[in-house]
């Protein structure tokens, strides 16, 4: 007994010790943390003159703080304890809130991460491995349709799906040719490219972009005319966030039809999905510029062979126009899919763009105005990749791959084809550059429940693998990839002397020969890279 009492009092001593530092810890970076918002709510509230100014700025000991970093974290995957949080939201109500923040920000000299509601695969509008604000932009969202001159007013913080519900209030016969799920932010999605199911008729969303705004690094309000036409041309794919803050965006309408056609097939390998596949890498880029046809691939239990898998194809597509007509098409150029008029759906294209984001919304009677919804604080675990395909892939080698996925388990592909319009537009004219030449766009897609570590990695290393093999049938010199689809395998930028030589292994898979006028844009506009993030466009390297 009396040998145990010293081994028992260390023991209390080293525990309390422990406890001590880890309470000084936290008190040292409660400071630090409430001393930050006091200075900077002092440099905003001097900067606007807004005595409301503090209810839009929440610290980490504020109550709705969680709430508000929640909200629109749209991966799992960085929604962790574990995971660094922002010292300070900023949630800007007006252009002057934005301007403020950048001035401050910089003044205290802290990071500011952007974040304007989109999905961001890869969280980097929302962590850091530095101390950082996020400047979320989820109440500026105006949206001004001008049906008259076919043009709209949308401010970034805006969803997709508010855009296409405020044209379609206004009429039924205009649109946007942007994404297909309504809860991504028109901020992140218009500044990296933009595309979606009209992307053969009318292009990128950024192809149809004529005026913007911006805050930059000096905190000035400009429009295309002020900014420039450089900074107007890096910001309309080139990702907005490493110029400034973009604010808004006017764009140009498009005509839709009063009817447009949706329609769903599907076959297994068993119903000879391979020769589906095989027609549609033909077919799919180079028909009627009004047909749009995703094609899924995943793997799931075969029901042919009892426990066996097999991959499931399925042919996911807009028509602008009737059903008639479209059957009559895709008979003579596809006949390997088989469709029939009783297949099609035909609706207004507003319902279109509900069901081509959930094909039983209608029958579950959602109605247009559900677009509004943001579904916020619903995040999934998920992994996304992207490539390029320039040449037809053989049937043996699909082949080859489904006995990858199939070995993998549940790493699945999107195949969104390319041609017609997207096509037309010389490589330069936008800093997205993946037009002419293209086939069709590979989405690597997984999504999981479990929220374990090994979980996790072992569908991460399911991306991983399947992007490996995929490498003999995809774009080269260089190796392509989508910037909206962030994928930091790739590449992370650590802003050190040899950041230039980082930001080129990813710069130049997204932009590829556009990288460098990017690179020269962010020099002249931002030369101390004050907006920075894991994967922005880095400045060039200071001359010795």
């Amino acid at each position: 007994m009396t040998k145990s009492k010293p081994f028992s009092l260390l023991f209390f001593f080293s525990l309390t010790l422990f406890l001590l530092t880890l309470l000084s810890s936290s008190l040292a970076a409660r400071t630090k943390t409430d001393s930050l918002y006091t200075t900077f709510l002092h440099c905003l509230t001097q900067n606007t003159k807004d005595p409301s100014i503090s209810n839009i700025v929440f610290s980490q000991t504020n109550l709705s703080f969680s709430t508000v970093l929640q909200n629109y974290i749209r991966n799992a995957r960085f929604n962790t304890t574990s995971i660094t949080k922002p010292l300070l939201i900023v949630t800007p109500k007006q252009p002057s809130h934005v301007q403020s923040t950048v001035i401050c920000a910089k003044q205290v000299n802290i990071q500011i991460k952007i974040r304007s509601g989109g999905h961001d695969y890869e969280g980097i509008s929302y962590i850091s491995n530095q101390p950082f604000i996020i400047l979320d932009m989820f109440n500026l969202r105006t949206i001004n349709v001008d049906i008259k001159n076919e043009v709209a007013y949308i401010q970034a913080g805006a969803t997709l799906g508010e855009v296409y519900y405020r044209i379609s209030e206004k009429s039924k016969v205009h649109g946007f040719p942007a994404g297909v799920c309504p809860t991504v932010g028109v901020g992140g999605h218009v500044s990296g490219g933009g595309y979606g199911a009209m992307l053969r008729k009318y292009g990128l969303s950024v192809d149809n972009i004529i005026d913007a705004e911006i805050v930059d690094v000096k905190g000035r309000l400009l429009n295309r005319k002020s900014m420039g036409e450089d900074l107007f041309w890096a910001i309309r794919g080139g990702g907005g966030a490493s110029f400034g803050v973009v604010l808004s965006y006017t764009i140009k309408l498009v005509a839709v039809p009063k009817t447009v056609t949706v329609f769903r097939i599907e076959k297994t390998l068993e119903q000879n999905a391979t020769d589906l596949v095989v027609q549609w890498q033909q077919v799919a880029p180079t028909t009627d510029n009004r047909i749009f046809m995703r094609l899924l691939l995943q793997p799931k239990s075969s029901t042919v062979v009892k426990g066996t898998k097999t991959i499931r194809a399925s042919v996911v597509a807009l028509f602008l126009g009737r059903a008639d007509e479209v059957v009559k098409i895709l008979g003579k150029e596809f006949p390997r899919l088989g469709l029939k008029k009783k297949d099609c759906i035909e609706l207004s294209w507003i319902n279109s763009v509900l069901w081509y984001n959930d094909e039983l919304s209608l029958k579950n009677g959602k109605k247009p105005v559900n677009l509004l919804d943001r579904n916020v604080n619903s995040a999934g675990l998920g992994k996304r990749k992207s490539d390029y395909v320039q040449k037809a892939i053989s049937k043996d080698d699909l082949e080859g791959i489904w006995k990858k996925m199939i070995e993998l388990g549940k790493i699945g592909f999107v195949f969104n084809p390319y041609g017609g319009k997207i096509a037309e537009i010389p490589a330069d004219a936008t800093p997205f550059p993946h037009r002419a030449g293209n086939l069709f766009k590979i989405q690597y897609s997984v999504n999981w429940d479990d929220p374990s570590p090994n979980a996790t990695v072992g569908f991460l290393n399911q991306a991983k693998v399947l992007h490996s093999y995929m490498t003999p049938f995809v774009s080269k010199n260089p190796r392509s990839a989508y910037i909206n689809y962030r994928d930091l395998d790739i590449g992370i930028n650590s802003f050190g002397k040899n950041s230039y030589q980082e930001g080129k292994v990813y710069g130049t898979m997204y932009f590829n020969n556009n990288f460098d006028r990017l690179v020269k844009i962010k020099t002249a506009v931002d030369p101390g890279n004050f907006f920075r993030n894991e994967q922005s466009i880095p400045i060039l390297p200071r001359k010795a």
